[in-house]
């Protein structure tokens, strides 16, 4: 019976709602992209897929508590447990061993996709010092963004008394956006702070 109890209460704690980014998407976003592509099909319509953060830490090889700072700070930050990355190739110089763990990675999805978004383009990118926008270029050709930030601070939920290294991180969005000026137009409605094309500053 406590089992049950403890459960429903875990149950009960959890969000309820539309996160107000993918409330954004459907009653805004999604329609002004129909209309700006010339489609109704609403598989043509760029949508995000998911958010990969990861941070490397590759002092992890000589110091390990680095490492474990990394993932209960990307574990505050996304409000999922990161897994390991480990290495793919030994290299002497480094002291670096095959297969060690040398950073972590979590992937969103869902919910806490657009929470982290929500999150990203209101607190933590403003909090950037000297923050002039970020790169409009930064595409893969195939749809998908990358930035990294230089550290985990900008980040409200970061306690710097308990995490006092900075650990910088990259963040891809992968998105189902068929170019790259599909994908930038898509970011862009969705508050990412891009800059115009061509700016001196880019």
């Amino acid at each position: 019976m406590a089992k049950k109890t403890k459960a429903a209460s875990a149950a009960s704690a959890e969000p309820t709602g539309t996160p107000r980014m993918l409330e954004h998407y459907l009653s805004k976003v999604r329609p002004d992209l129909a209309s700006a592509l010339g489609t109704t099909n609403p598989h043509a319509i760029p949508r995000l897929e998911k958010i990969v953060v990861n941070m490397g830490v590759g002092v992890a090889v000589t110091e390990k508590k680095y490492l474990e700072e990394a993932i209960g700070a990307l574990t505050q930050i996304t409000g999922q447990k990161p897994i390991a990355t480990l290495s793919k190739a030994a290299v002497a110089g480094f002291k670096l061993r095959e297969n060690l763990a040398i950073g972590c990675k979590v992937t969103l999805r869902g919910r806490r996709m657009y929470e982290f978004l929500d999150r990203l383009v209101s607190v933590a990118l403003p909090r950037v010092r000297d923050f002039r926008g970020l790169s409009s270029t930064a595409f893969d050709g195939h749809g998908n963004y990358s930035l990294g930030l230089s550290e985990q601070m900008v980040f409200p939920e970061i306690n710097p008394d308990k995490f006092t290294r900075p650990q910088g991180m990259n963040i891809t969005f992968v998105t189902t956006a068929r170019s790259d000026d599909d994908a930038r137009q898509f970011l862009v409605a969705m508050g990412m702070p891009l800059k115009k094309e061509g700016d001196a500053a880019a």
